[in-house]
């Protein structure tokens, strides 16, 4: 009896076989038995879910996707501040340190206007001191704005008065220098136009 029953297929060994009830693979596509792990073409005809599961995971991707974004652009955007308020706070700097320069343009040419110490060495150190201080404000982006003889430019200089001159809106003087930083104007020149 039990040789009849070896030679014989059981009626539920094709009830085991899963064949028509699993959609094949696309091809190139490996069969997979875990169902979490679907790769996409690979779905069970018995389950309804694996089409809902599967657009889940496309938007849980396009979330995460706009989530990367978002962060790449805050650090870019961070970043960029960070040079702003660097670039600001070296600008504050210099633009304190600019009166004193001027300052000591102003005593240079007062002795010069005197013709006084033209060859003592305590001018000509003050002046090497000058342009020293002038290199140093030029390597940092900071030029003076020319004004003599120059047309008069509201977006460059500030008029402080008027006198009589050949030429209407020529800067005839300068009051005070002013100055540019990278292109950007931190202080306007103060100048007497013509009228």
């Amino acid at each position: 009896m039990t040789d009849t029953k070896q030679n014989q297929p059981e009626e539920n060994e094709e009830e085991l076989e899963p064949q028509d009830s699993i959609i094949q693979p696309e091809e190139n596509a490996q069969p997979n038995n875990q169902q979490s792990e679907a790769k996409p073409g690979f779905f069970h005809r018995g389950c309804k879910d694996c089409v809902k599961y599967k657009q889940e995971a496309e938007e849980y991707k396009s979330g995460w996707q706009r989530a990367l974004a978002d962060y790449k652009n805050l650090q870019r955007e961070v970043s960029e501040r960070r040079g702003e308020w660097a670039r600001l706070s070296e600008q504050q700097v210099l633009e304190e340190f600019i009166p004193v320069y001027d300052h000591l343009r102003m005593a240079i040419q007062g002795v010069k206007n005197k013709e006084q110490g033209i060859n003592d060495p305590w001018v000509d150190g003050v002046n090497h001191v000058l342009r020293q201080f002038a290199e140093i404000l030029k390597s940092h982006g900071v030029e003076e704005i020319k004004t003599v003889g120059e047309i008069f430019n509201p977006e460059l200089h500030e008029a402080v008065g008027e006198e009589e001159g050949e030429e209407e809106g020529k800067i005839l003087r300068e009051i005070f220098a002013g100055y540019t930083m990278n292109g950007k104007v931190i202080r306007p020149a103060k100048v007497i136009v013509t009228k």
